[in-house]
């Protein structure tokens, strides 16, 4: 009779020792408050009243960095937010150095967003965006490396401006779309009046392929039967038969 109590007693106290992690966690052992090591995935076994497991996710974490208001270099005004990926790569130290690492992530997110895009002009901050998250990840895992989490992208997602500097930059923008267009129109004409230039040379230098020019005019304009033009007649074209005339 004592020998199944003794059993039923193990066997309870076994089976409240177990736990579970799952694949995506680790679980990190406290024995009598001090650090043990970690478990992986699968089915594990803990000293009843001994040991104390918290479990850590190792997945991607995705959080929102909320608007913040930002001064940038040339003294523009305005609110900028961003999306923080990141993970957990040494769990021990998720737990044990910092107390709540999701929070503190996020907190470090925005003190640096404010401060790192307070160093960009407006220009740059539109302009390269790409360098600006590039900086904005290094900064910021360097800062959480003490805790084991590991920054993979920051990823700034609107920037909002004052109305009165979006309107200054629809105007810029417009200025600009019509300089561009007078610039191109410019070099049209310039290409247009060299082509004209050459084939005026070229007709000067033969005076058949001028009358030729002349008559292929004349027959253009008689297509035209709603106006009635009168075109003047190059005496160099009648020539030809005077000489025969006098001969």
């Amino acid at each position: 009779m004592e020998y199944v109590v003794v059993v039923a007693i193990l066997f309870v106290w076994v089976i409240m020792g177990l736990r579970v992690v799952q694949e995506y966690e680790r679980g990190v052992v406290l024995r009598l408050g001090k650090y043990s090591g970690n478990k992986q995935a699968g089915l594990v076994w803990l000293v009843p009243f001994l040991d104390r497991m918290i479990k850590v996710d190792l997945r991607v974490v995705a959080r929102d960095v909320p608007p913040q208001d930002v001064i940038t270099r040339d003294n523009v005004s305005i609110k900028v937010n961003a999306v923080l990926y990141f993970r957990v790569v040494m769990p021990e130290k998720a737990i044990l150095q910092v107390e709540n690492y999701l929070y503190a992530t996020q907190m470090i997110a925005q003190t640096t967003l404010r401060s790192q895009l307070g160093k960009c002009e407006l220009d740059q901050l539109l302009a390269e965006r790409e360098r600006i998250n590039h900086d904005l990840q290094k900064t910021i895992d360097a800062l959480t490396e003490p805790w084991g989490v590991k920054v993979s992208a920051v990823e700034v997602k609107n920037v909002d401006l004052p109305q009165e500097m979006q309107r200054a930059m629809a105007k810029q923008a417009e200025a600009e779309r019509e300089k561009r267009a007078k610039i191109i129109n410019s070099e049209g004409e310039l290409m247009s009046s060299e082509k004209l230039k050459q084939a005026s040379d070229m007709l000067v230098q033969s005076p058949a392929a001028l009358q030729l020019r002349y008559l292929q005019t004349l027959g253009e304009i008689a297509t035209e039967k709603n106006s009635t033009i009168i075109f003047p007649l190059p005496i160099d074209l009648l020539l030809p038969f005077m000489k025969q005339m006098k001969a």
